[in-house]
């Protein structure tokens, strides 16, 4: 026998979660051709894996990569954390289709989330995908078409929709999973989708009822109001019959730790057992980061970036904002609920607001009210202001871990100033260091599990996420020992250590711990349904 390349003496995690055991693995072009004692076969490569771990590289089903994955040098903070897959296009803002005449406050909106779309073609996912296509690429990627990029662009960030808007956003949604969607994504905690009521929600999707395309949801609430977002979640997936993801599940502020998470994944165990699929995931760290738009209460999102930021400075608005702020609880509150003093500014569009990168709200704001300087901030720099938000609990995240219908995300978003959160670096090698060396949450088989096949099949990558003859030659060699996340919260822009060699699509796309600059990567669709 002869293949192109043979990793031998290696301990084997096939990502099916059963214990790791000794072979070889052949690869001949693109694929995993052979596994087992080879010995006595021949390679033009052959990479001795003794004493390391040998899985499938690691797909991360929740990303926000969908404009830097045009930037010069993506992908090397992924490969040195094991990702050979991303999936971006989540929380319902996906970078394409943006199209029509509302696409410029489309742009404005999701330009915190997604980088900016100059230079980008997303007029149509096709054109965003033939763009991707026409690129050297490190690695795997696969896109999510979001429902409220798609609303956006039909009707804007109005709050009402008529008959002509569901129309147009049916036949906006079916062209986009025509061209290769994975799924679908909702972002029901940002706007325009805030707006749908549950029985709108079912309406806008009714081009995928009855199908096998996931439904990926960002919740309504994540906090005061978790337990009736799932059940939300739970019946619209019901009613449309098709299976659900519930992203980055968590229990926001101090005073909802500990038994909340039990009883989201109790609901969400029961739904199981009666026949619904649905799975959750979660990210590592007890910080997030999105918009600072966040904080703010729904009413004050519609009309785009250019409304709210006129609002956020209008006297009346602001007497609003305060009261709210102060009182409200029918929405997640993060001034109430983790206070200005745990909500860090990471990015700015205007310079001269860079000073306050790095701090909090609280500390930016010195003598002024921090909601005041919060409303002004957003308002002067057109709404694009980002924050990392220290939210949760590491016995939460655990918890979550350990259920066996969750698998691990990073929610990486890539700021194009200011700071990264450490999840862009460091995500997936934190949860083998954090939650398999350290706390022992996890065996190693049940982390390579749930970074590996849970997410590949979740989205119907049959190839991906495991070590099987036939399956795509994606294989990630490390010591489990080694693995360490250099990346921190001050200091986030530093890749990991450990991973010693992966292959992507059989090309040896990192020896030794660095990347070669290969370019093996391709564009993953999903066109049958």
């Amino acid at each position: 026998m002869e293949f192109d390349v043979i990793i031998k003496n290696g301990s084997i995690l096939d990502g099916s979660g059963r214990d790791a055991y000794r072979a070889d693995i052949g690869v001949t072009g693109n694929t995993i051709a052979a596994i087992g004692d080879l010995s006595a076969a021949n390679a033009r490569e052959v990479l001795d894996a003794s004493g390391r771990a040998v899985a499938p590289g690691f797909l991360d089903a929740h990303r926000h990569a969908d404009t830097a994955i045009f930037r010069d040098g993506f992908g090397t903070a992924e490969l040195l954390q094991g990702l050979t897959t991303v999936i971006n296009g989540n929380c319902g803002l996906s970078a394409a289709p943006v199209s029509g005449p509302h696409a410029n406050d489309v742009a404005a909106y999701l330009y915190p989330i997604t980088g900016a779309l100059s230079g980008v073609p997303v007029e149509s996912l096709a054109d965003y995908l033939n763009a991707l296509k026409s690129r050297a690429l490190p690695l795997h990627a696969g896109m999510l078409i979001g429902l409220g990029t798609v609303r956006a662009c039909v009707a804007g960030f109005s709050k009402d929709l008529d008959d002509a808007d569901y129309r147009a956003i049916h036949a906006l949604q079916e062209r986009s999973l025509s061209e290769g969607a994975l799924g679908v994504s909702l972002g029901l905690g940002y706007a325009p989708e805030c707006f749908f009521d549950t029985a709108g929600l079912i309406r806008a999707l009714e081009p995928i009822r009855d199908t096998n395309l996931t439904l990926s949801v960002h919740m309504r609430s994540e906090s005061m109001n978790l337990l009736d977002s799932i059940d939300e979640a739970l019946a619209f997936a019901k009613a449309l019959r098709v299976p659900l993801q519930i992203s980055h599940l968590k229990a926001v502020g101090k005073a909802r730790w500990g038994a909340l998470v039990y009883e989201a994944l109790e609901k969400i165990r029961r739904a199981r057992e009666d026949g619904l699929d649905v799975q959750c995931d979660a990210y590592p760290y007890t910080a997030g980061s999105t918009q600072l738009l966040h904080v703010l209460p729904p009413e004050f999102l519609s009309g785009g970036t250019d409304a709210i930021a006129k609002r956020l400075i209008d006297p009346d608005a602001q007497k609003a904002l305060k009261e709210r702020l102060d009182f409200g609880t029918d929405f997640d509150n993060y001034a109430k609920l983790i206070g200005w003093e745990n909500i860090e500014i990471s990015s700015v569009r205007l310079s001269e607001d860079r000073r306050f990168v790095g701090k909090t709200v609280a500390e930016a704001a010195g003598d002024a009210e921090p909601w005041r300087f919060c409303a002004e901030l957003l308002s002067r720099n057109a709404c694009a202001v980002t924050m990392i938000d220290r939210l949760t609990h590491e016995d939460d995240i655990a918890a979550i871990y350990k259920a066996p219908f969750s698998y691990v995300i990073s929610d990486a978003t890539y700021p194009e100033n200011g700071i990264p959160h450490p999840r862009v670096y460091g995500a997936f090698v934190r949860v083998l260091e954090r939650f398999v060396r350290e706390r022992k949450t996890l065996s190693l088989a049940e982390a390579v599990k749930k970074m590996t096949r849970m997410p590949a099949d979740r989205y119907g990558l049959k190839k991906k996420g495991r070590i099987e003859i036939g399956a795509d030659a994606d294989i990630l060699v490390f010591d489990p020992d080694r693995v360490h996340e250099r990346a921190t919260f001050e200091t986030p822009a530093q890749c990991c250590v450990g991973v010693e060699t992966i292959l992507v699509n059989g090309a040896i796309a990192v020896r030794d711990g660095a990347c070669t600059g290969k370019t093996n990567g391709t564009i993953t669709e999903r066109r049958s349904v």
